[in-house]
């Protein structure tokens, strides 16, 4: 029995669209073992609507696994246990993924690189920003090589001071509506406002400058172009500002709602609630740590 823990992730945090990412406190768990027979059973989140079948991202990502290997794989049972939920933007994909190639690599022992191991996720995936901390944990930063044949990812410390609020309304927004609604082009303008703003990020989180961060998370590059995907988003943001956040973010391509906190995390849980609620959308909201440790081996 071999079982792998992932952790959820929020991607961008506001300005640094495509290229930050952040390891939460939620997780899905997967139990692979052996077997006779290939079989697949999802439990919680998504237990209804993911395949129970050989197109389960997470078998499809071991096998993929194993094609690197050149390794036919034997017959396999797994058991999923999911807690982060779907099309929220916070990294259910990006955790079946990594939960799929961690499993995969441990049971072939363990043969292919770190390096090698985000490279795949990442063709998997498609994009970095959310399998990079799923499975490094920590705030990752990733940036495409010079010759376009991969990607640097470089892991920050997540602050131990630091929560994360997500607030989680009762609806979907697919990442693919998400990338439709952005431009093809920006203002030059506006990128320099997202360049000085995730500079400005990065440099708070390292010099624990909790001031900066409402200044830092703020974004021209995506956000305002999502909003209309969700409903209530402006007064959401108010709402949580107001009530102590230190700064907030639509968390990937949404429609969560992340906050960071160092105090007062169950009041901006609830202002952000509020704030939905008179948007007419049900929502619910969960108090996070910053998880530091990535995809984890539990049982081997």
């Amino acid at each position: 029995m071999l079982k792998v823990r992932v952790p959820a992730t929020t991607a961008n945090i506001g300005s640094g669209f495509d290229c930050l990412g952040l390891a939460l406190n939620l997780y899905n768990t997967l139990k692979v073992e052996v077997s006779e027979r290939t079989a697949i059973r999802v439990f919680g989140e998504g237990e209804r609507e993911l395949s129970p079948s050989t197109d389960n991202l997470v078998y499809q990502s071991m096998l993929r696994t194993y094609q690197e290997l050149n390794i036919t794989p034997p017959p396999l049972q797994l058991k999923m246990t999911n807690e982060i939920p779907l099309a929220r933007g916070l990294g259910s994909s990006a955790a079946a993924i990594v939960a799929g190639i961690v499993a995969a690599n441990h049971l072939t022992g363990q043969n292919i690189p770190r390096e090698r191991l985000l490279d795949l996720a990442i063709e998997v995936e498609g994009h970095p920003d959310n399998v990079t901390p799923a499975l490094l944990g920590g705030l990752v930063i990733s940036a495409p090589k010079g010759d376009r044949s991969g990607y640097h990812c470089l892991k920050l410390t997540p602050p131990p001071e630091l929560e994360a609020v997500v607030c989680i309304p009762d609806f979907h927004v697919a990442t693919e509506d998400a990338r439709r609604a952005l431009p093809g082009q920006v203002p030059y303008a506006d990128a320099v406002f997202n360049i000085g703003r995730v500079s400005l990020l990065l440099g708070a989180m390292v010099s624990k400058r909790w001031d900066l961060l409402s200044t830092a998370m703020e974004d021209k590059l995506h956000q305002p172009y999502r909003k209309h995907l969700v409903p209530g988003l402006d007064q959401v943001f108010s709402q949580a500002m107001e009530a102590g956040a230190l700064g907030v973010a639509l968390s990937g391509s949404g429609p969560t709602i992340a906050a960071l906190v160092n105090q007062n995390a169950a009041a901006v849980g609830k202002a952000m609630e509020g704030a939905f609620k008179k948007a007419k959308i049900k929502s619910r909201s969960i108090v996070l740590g910053l998880n530091g440790r990535g995809a984890e081996i539990l049982e081997k």
